[in-house]
């Protein structure tokens, strides 16, 4: 398996403390913004599946909009339980360009 880095939004797009929800080679990614930065995790939560893109952001944990499962954004572990874990992916910006990577057999 190879990796890919797409863009997935430019940097105005995501103000600090926010969160969004966008596609990353036919992967669905949630992306945050923190004041350490921009960080990306898949945008399924673990517990049922909840969209995290769309969850609460509080510092750099995120609370999943279904159930309330919350997961730090930096390494995908839950703060409560970490066996519980989402997948992260790298994230690098180039000028105005957020750029995640993924691998090829994503989606």
């Amino acid at each position: 398996m190879s990796d890919t880095v797409v863009e997935v939004a430019k940097t105005a797009d995501l103000a600090p403390g926010k969160g969004m929800v966008c596609e990353a080679n036919g992967r669905p990614v949630a992306l945050f913004r923190t004041e350490e930065g921009f960080f990306a995790l898949d945008n399924t939560c673990c517990h049922r599946g909840g969209p995290l893109g769309e969850g609460f952001l509080d510092g750099s944990i995120v609370t999943c909009p279904w159930h309330g499962w919350r997961f730090d954004v930096r390494t995908g572990v839950s703060p409560d339980n970490e066996a519980a874990r989402v997948a992260t992916h790298a994230v690098t910006v180039e000028g105005d360009s957020v750029r995640v990577r993924v691998g090829d057999d994503a989606g």
